[in-house]
């Protein structure tokens, strides 16, 4: 599940992820590619993506001391909110539009898979999977134990969840854009709250807090 060679969110095919960063201005679909259904799991507005933090976000860092992982950072808001608390913080992402972006806004961000050797394994505070990055790769369990892998033995690791709490669905997902650009399908997943604390336990995690701001859902998981 490494390399950057494999396909992975909204690249291949019109590669509509990385035009919407790079233009700023568009608003993203997620479907399952193969559902019947035209109708889209969830949509993502770029423009917030492309912004500083808004308080949904700085309650992810409510608790972090230490250093921050981004795992799928996208163009580095969490970094530049991590570093504005005083806080060591580095970003990875496998899009080479986001990590151009973020580098030139002077934010520490490697273009790096997560399953790929990464500085500091064993020894990150705070790691965290926001705007549904528990789906990378498809493989919730897997991407669990790899974030227990890189997290200090009293680190933390705050994953963003689906609304619906029990939600557990791997698919191949597509990333469709306002004008039809679509991109090849690749390994995702939805992972809710409860289904979360769930699969934690067999990654050497557990569930310690869940909030809901403006409508989003996050969990903090530390190991068990």
């Amino acid at each position: 599940m490494s390399a950057l060679g494999v396909e992975t969110f909204g690249s291949g095919g019109a590669e509509p992820y990385e035009r919407a960063l790079r233009f700023d201005d568009e608003v993203l679909y997620l479907r399952d590619a193969h559902s019947p259904h035209a109708a889209p799991s969830s949509s993502m507005d770029l423009s917030r993506w492309n912004d500083d933090a808004v308080a949904s976000d700085l309650t992810t860092l409510s608790a972090a001391t230490g250093a921050v992982l981004d795992i799928g950072c996208g163009p580095g808001r969490m970094v530049k909110a991590a570093m504005d608390r005083g806080l060591a913080a580095l970003g990875i992402d496998v899009s080479a539009a986001a990590v151009q972006i973020a580098v030139s806004a002077g934010l520490s961000v490697l273009r790096r898979s997560v399953f790929e050797r990464l500085p500091r394994e064993g020894a990150w505070q705070t790691a965290l999977l926001l705007d549904g990055n528990i789906g990378i790769g498809g493989d919730p369990a897997g991407l669990l134990m790899r974030c227990r892998e890189l997290l200090a033995p009293d680190g933390a690791l705050v994953v963003e969840t689906h609304p619906d709490p029990v939600r557990d669905h791997a698919y191949e997902g597509t990333v469709v854009d306002i004008r039809g650009h679509q991109s090849a399908a690749f390994p995702w997943a939805d992972l809710g709250r409860d289904a979360l604390a769930r699969r934690s336990a067999s990654a050497g995690f557990s569930a310690i807090q869940s909030w809901e701001a403006d409508g989003r859902f996050f969990s903090r998981l530390a190991a068990a």
